[in-house]
């Protein structure tokens, strides 16, 4: 397979004030992103070596790769919804706008959390599943999701006015009904995830699913199937959609 750019991307979750399934982020890039422009995407980004660098000076009892994504995902979280999150020391999630610019002015995650006596606390991302595209792609990233839980927290999370222009909450049904109705659009890894994420109505539970079906990594492939090629994912991993027909799949 051809060399992949690693990535990562945060489910972030909140009780619904209503009731209800909980919430989840929801970010809608702008449509002049090479990468998924104009679609809803969690929240999420590439692995850059300040990350890297900083998963190896910290206690953290992962694999390098796993924590350096790990790190990834608070650090664009930051950046693309203005939300500190597994972060000890922060009192107020969203109150993060002097990081947000300083990171958006080229400082690393270690150097805003050494200013703002902030310590990662990787445990709180809950692994949920690793995608990689077919090598057909014209951008191939090897991406990390994550879950992690807000609680009642109030998150009013900010468009950055670069990479997305409107972020929402909504429940995974909700966003696929979204979809339906073609108020928003999604790649084919985000509509699956969706789905998977819909079949719970807790974060406890989604955990415990979680846990049941270890992260390994995910090779979408293309398959014919009546004729027609599918992108196509692998069964056993807690997805109740595993193909699409090409025809009517939007990739990224």
């Amino acid at each position: 397979m051809p060399p992949a750019t690693p990535a990562a991307t945060m489910v972030i979750f909140r009780n619904n004030p209503e009731g209800g399934p909980p919430l989840i982020l929801m970010v809608e890039r702008v449509k002049s992103m090479a990468f998924a422009g104009g679609m809803v995407v969690f929240p999420g980004g590439k692995v850059d070596d300040h990350d890297r660098a900083y998963a190896g000076i910290i206690d953290h009892g992962l694999d390098l790769h796993e924590a350096a994504a790990r790190l990834a995902v608070i650090r664009e979280t930051i950046e693309e919804a203005g939300l500190a999150l597994a972060l000890d020391g922060v009192t107020d999630a969203a109150d993060c706008a002097e990081a947000r610019a300083a990171l958006h002015d080229g400082a690393s995650l270690k150097e805003i959390c050494d200013d703002n006596g902030w310590t990662p606390q990787l445990d709180q991302l809950v692994p949920w599943a690793r995608w990689r595209p077919p090598s057909l792609e014209t951008r191939v990233f090897d991406t990390r999701f994550y879950l992690i839980d807000a609680g009642d927290a109030h998150l009013p999370a900010v468009v950055d006015n670069t990479e997305n222009r409107m972020l929402f909450w909504d429940s995974a049904a909700g966003v696929l009904e979204r979809v339906v109705r073609k108020e928003v659009k999604a790649i084919f890894p985000t509509m699956r995830n969706l789905e998977r994420l819909a079949q719970f109505d807790n974060f406890a539970d989604t955990a415990v699913h979680a846990a049941t079906h270890p992260v390994q990594l995910m090779l979408t492939y293309v398959e014919e199937r009546d004729g027609v090629p599918h992108i196509c994912i692998p069964e056993g991993h807690g997805y109740p959609v595993t193909a699409e027909a090409m025809t009517t799949a939007t990739r990224g």
